[in-house]
């Protein structure tokens, strides 16, 4: 219950900081989203560029960890906030976890919309692009981003989302592991690295088993014996 109260809370401080705390929003806001959406990227700074589509990137980390963590014991499942974060980031993922149970174990065979989310490729892939990114960034001006940040809602709040987004990660990291049969040590800590240590973790994490285990399969047996 502290848990849920927890993250409850961080939503709501987020929200009330993002609305009324935050840098006022600037004019040509809209502009720019459709410029970085578009790929229209000139006299755009490039670290700007860089961490609107890492942001991008944070849906799919999260995506695969939650689809499967949303099946089975969850009163509500994990899609309709896994899309939200496309658009809001943490904003759409809070009340997912404020809500969620633990669920450390795995409810048998796996669809194969689980099985693309859960393979190993998804997160080479996708540490291949962050890299890219990151390299591209690195052609920016970091003292405009730093002016940017201080004046615009946009840049702020997109920045702290980023921030939160990974301390949030390993909040669903244990459960995810334990699914596994994958020791804490050392990936645990690898992936409390913000965005690397995430994508790290999901490019070498074995595969989620492809039915129940054998202890498992034999209790439930039972049970429909009995009955």
């Amino acid at each position: 219950m502290v848990r849920k109260l927890g993250f409850a809370t961080l939503w709501l401080g987020f929200v009330l900081y993002a609305f009324w705390l935050a840098p006022p929003a600037q004019p040509d806001t809209w502009v720019l989203i459709q410029q970085l959406s578009s790929g229209d990227w000139a006299g755009i700074n490039p670290l700007v560029v860089a961490l609107f589509n890492l942001m991008g990137i944070w849906p799919l980390i999260y995506g695969a960890v939650l689809f499967v963590d949303g099946t089975g014991q969850q009163r509500l499942p994990a899609w309709p906030f896994a899309i939200g974060s496309f658009a809001v980031g943490a904003f759409a993922l809070l009340p997912y976890l404020a809500l969620r149970d633990t669920h450390p174990t795995c409810t048998g065979a796996q669809s194969l919309f689980l099985k693309i989310w859960d393979s190993r490729a998804l997160g080479i892939a996708l540490l291949l692009g962050s890299s890219a990114l990151i390299i591209y960034g690195l052609g920016g001006d970091g003292s405009d981003l730093i002016q940017q940040w201080q004046t615009s809602r946009f840049i702020h709040v997109m920045s702290l989302d980023f921030c939160l987004l990974s301390l949030l990660f390993p909040a669903l990291l244990g459960d995810d592991m334990s699914r596994r049969d994958m020791p804490r040590f050392p990936w645990f800590w690898v992936a409390l690295i913000p965005l690397i240590g995430p994508l790290l973790y999901l490019s070498v994490r074995p595969r989620l088993p492809e039915s129940l285990p054998a202890l498992e399969a034999t209790v439930l047996s039972d049970q429909v014996g009995q009955k």
